[in-house]
């Protein structure tokens, strides 16, 4: 084949990736689409305009996943592969958690669940609360993967983890940014940083030899989502944060040329901002293949390709989303929550998060995973059910928070003594999974649509936005401890049912025989 033929193969074959991506993106943003659409032509009508951006910045939102996407898979999981298996090969303690810490200081600041967090929470700089996130997830992937090398018990590294959590928490850092610290351990495990964390891990698992080493490379992302809550309750601790909550405001526009406007010139200012986020991972890369990869040309033009799709995308997504998106859900939330029956916010909240999760490409994944891994014991479909409910439930009980103002402790509390409970009862491969799946029920939709949303319920109520708003990806993400454990339990339960089964079978073959 020529070289004109084979790079129209290969662009061929990216056109239908993207395509399969895109597709991706529309299943994830298309249901909370609609139900915003029911939402404005019944009891919280929105004005055209900004009902036009939210529709312009869905559109911005599908195309940058799907950019997004394909370029976290030709480049983040690539580079994390190639770094994890050379730590793996040079067998030296420093090099994994010097490497190991860096990966997850620059991968994390890249993540554009994270970026837009920061820009909501009110009092602390963007770029600190960033980087104080950042430094928890390398810190805490670090101990991740000295865990998988010494083989240390994932169960009381989550248990002791979290008792230090809840320390802080109950008794040396102020209230207001409790759910925020917690809402930073759901958004850092994402479509950006869960690649590199799972082929890191896969990476320093196979130096060891033994039956558990597969097993043990699963337990990463739940040890990565504690360093931020830590270190976030550290930041408030020393930071005087102050200032107040300033709504996202509503998009106006006289005539479609001045709609277009609005994208257009906030789109260089996002995308100035991805540069600067994407560029430590690129220059990482840049000279870890000098010093030590020395991967061949065709594969580091494939890698860099891949950050260039997935510059595209977030600068696309992330001007959908501050453009189009966030003030839809304030505002939705504003008028919910001033309707006579503002009750209406639960239930409503349900229905979204029913259809966010179902949506998440990644829940899809994990459920393949689970029935990989039961063989068949428990079908994909029990994993998607009952992660619906829970995340369903999740997001109704944050909504009924906004409503009275309940303290988010009232929830985390007993959800996460349960979890480290059920642990205890249920085989330590679903313990793993539980606490790994926080942060894939939590995609980008929660903290897109589904925070604002809380925002501008808790707004138009006269509460605290800090204390009663945020919260929302917490929830998300504990649910799903539960949920999986519980389906752990039915496992084991099956399992030993099968097991004396065929117990009594052999017995009586053996009657038989007498």
């Amino acid at each position: 084949m020529s070289r004109l033929g084979h790079w129209r193969d290969r662009m061929g074959r990216t056109k239908t990736v993207l395509g399969e991506k895109v597709r991706e993106a529309l299943a994830s943003v298309l249901p909370i689409t609609a139900i915003v659409l029911v939402l404005c032509l019944t009891v919280a009508p929105l004005p055209v305009d900004a009902l036009l951006a939210f529709l312009a910045g869905a559109v911005l939102l599908i195309l940058g996943m799907g950019f997004f996407t394909l370029g976290a898979e030709a480049a983040m999981t690539p580079i994390g592969e190639q770094v994890g298996t050379h730590m793996a090969n040079s067998r030296k303690i420093w090099v994994i958690v010097s490497v190991s810490f860096l990966i997850g200081v620059v991968v994390t600041i890249s993540e554009p669940d994270l970026q837009v967090l920061a820009s909501q929470v009110p009092g602390i700089p963007n770029a600190l609360l960033v980087g104080a996130v950042a430094a928890g997830v390398g810190v805490f992937l670090v101990v991740a993967l000295l865990r998988i090398l010494f083989q240390i018990s994932l169960q009381w590294l989550l248990i002791g983890s979290y008792a230090l959590v809840f320390l802080l928490a109950a008794f040396f850092v102020p209230g207001d940014f409790l759910a925020v610290a917690f809402d930073s351990g759901g958004v850092t495990t994402g479509p950006m940083t869960v690649p590199f964390i799972m082929a890191l891990g896969l990476g320093v698992s196979s130096i060891r030899s033994d039956e558990n080493a597969a097993q043990d490379s699963f337990g990463l992302v739940a040890l990565c989502s504690v360093g931020p809550i830590l270190a976030v309750l550290i930041l408030a601790m020393i930071f005087p944060a102050s200032g107040a909550y300033h709504p996202a405001s509503m998009p106006q526009a006289a005539d479609s040329r001045e709609l277009g406007g609005l994208f257009l010139s906030a789109f260089p200012e996002y995308a100035v901002e991805v540069f600067k986020s994407l560029f430590p991972i690129a220059a990482f890369f840049g000279l870890f293949q000098a010093a030590a990869l020395r991967l061949k040309r065709k594969k580091v033009l494939k890698i860099l390709i891949g950050l260039l799709y997935t510059y595209i995308g977030l600068a696309l997504f992330l001007t959908g989303v501050n453009v189009g998106f966030l003030p839809a859900g304030t505002y939705l939330g504003r008028q919910i929550a001033g309707l006579p029956f503002n009750w209406l916010l639960a239930p409503t909240g349900m229905l979204m998060g029913w259809f966010i999760v179902q949506a998440e490409p990644a829940v899809h994944v994990l459920n393949r995973q689970v029935e990989e891994i039961t063989s068949g014991a428990i079908p994909g479909g029990a994993m998607s059910a009952s992660l619906s409910i829970g995340v369903a439930a999740s997001i109704g009980l944050a909504m009924v928070r906004v409503l009275t103002g309940i303290s988010i402790f009232a929830f985390l509390v007993p959800g996460y003594l349960l979890a480290v409970v059920l642990s205890f009862f249920v085989p330590k491969i679903f313990t793993s999974i539980a606490f790994d799946s926080g942060g894939v029920a939590s995609g980008p939709m929660t903290a897109t649509f589904l925070l604002p949303f809380a925002m501008g319920a808790c707004e138009a109520l006269g509460g605290n936005i800090v204390t009663d708003a945020f919260g929302v990806v917490a929830m998300v993400a504990m649910t799903p401890l539960l949920t999986i454990q519980l389906l752990g339990l039915v496992y084991q339960w099956k399992l030993n049912k099968a097991k004396l089964a065929q117990a009594a079978e052999d017995e009586e073959i053996i009657d038989l025989a007498y």
